[in-house]
């Protein structure tokens, strides 16, 4: 189990951890958890793509972030007793998890002190991430918010070389940059016009990595 999880810890309790955990298989499209649901287990992602979406004041869903392999949710969530699952998981592809049920969970961290260092981590992380969004939201134009987006998938489902491929939709990068997809779409052409990307049905396909950053700056 290869994650931020279990690099936190130390080998006996990375034994215990394969023990209590449960491999899950998910397909394309279906929904983990939703938000509202009881915050009973966590995941930790062995292979495929979830999205972490919430709902808007409007009633639409925002996609907050894509996560691949050795990425973990649903943990902070069970910090609390009675906790809801404060955002909706989703396959993007076909994924495989190894999922912690909240009992092994408690034990764990009773046991190891290594799993509290790991969920502050987290949470530094997260507020890090939080502050990010804010500030980009505030200060920077959708259509960098846009490359910047394409250029961390591209991080995320490759290298970010030439040539690596994003498998997502206008929609779900509209989304994650805070902006419609009518702009996205705007963006990205401008982009494949200069020779940045170039496009596909469902994909982006980075060809200048160097020229995107530039243009994402």
């Amino acid at each position: 189990m290869e994650s931020t999880l279990a690099a936190a810890l130390d080998e006996a309790t990375r034994d215990r951890l394969r023990d209590v955990a449960a491999r899950r298989r998910f397909r394309r499209g279906e929904v983990i958890f939703h938000a509202g649901d009881a915050a009973n287990s966590m995941h930790v992602i062995a292979s495929g793509h979830v999205s972490v979406q919430v709902a808007t004041w409007s009633g639409d869903l925002a996609i907050l972030t894509v996560l691949g392999p050795g990425s973990s949710f649903g943990e902070i969530a069970l910090l609390r007793e009675d906790a809801e699952r404060s955002a909706t998981v989703a396959a993007l592809d076909a994924v495989e998890t190894w999922m912690i049920g909240k009992a092994d969970f408690v034990r764990l961290r009773a046991t190891n002190p290594a799993m509290d260092r790991f969920l502050v981590s987290q949470l530094t992380r997260y507020i890090r991430r939080q502050d990010a969004r804010v500030i980009e939201a505030l200060y920077v134009p959708a259509d960098k918010r846009v490359l910047r987006r394409v250029l961390a998938m591209g991080r995320l489902y490759g290298d970010g070389s030439p040539g690596t491929v994003v498998p997502l939709t206008q929609e779900i990068l509209a989304s994650m940059a805070g902006t419609t997809r009518p702009t996205a779409n705007q963006v990205l052409r401008a982009a494949e016009r200069d020779g940045l990307i170039a496009m596909s049905r469902g994909e982006v396909r980075i060809e200048d990595p160097a020229g995107l950053t530039r243009r994402a700056r």
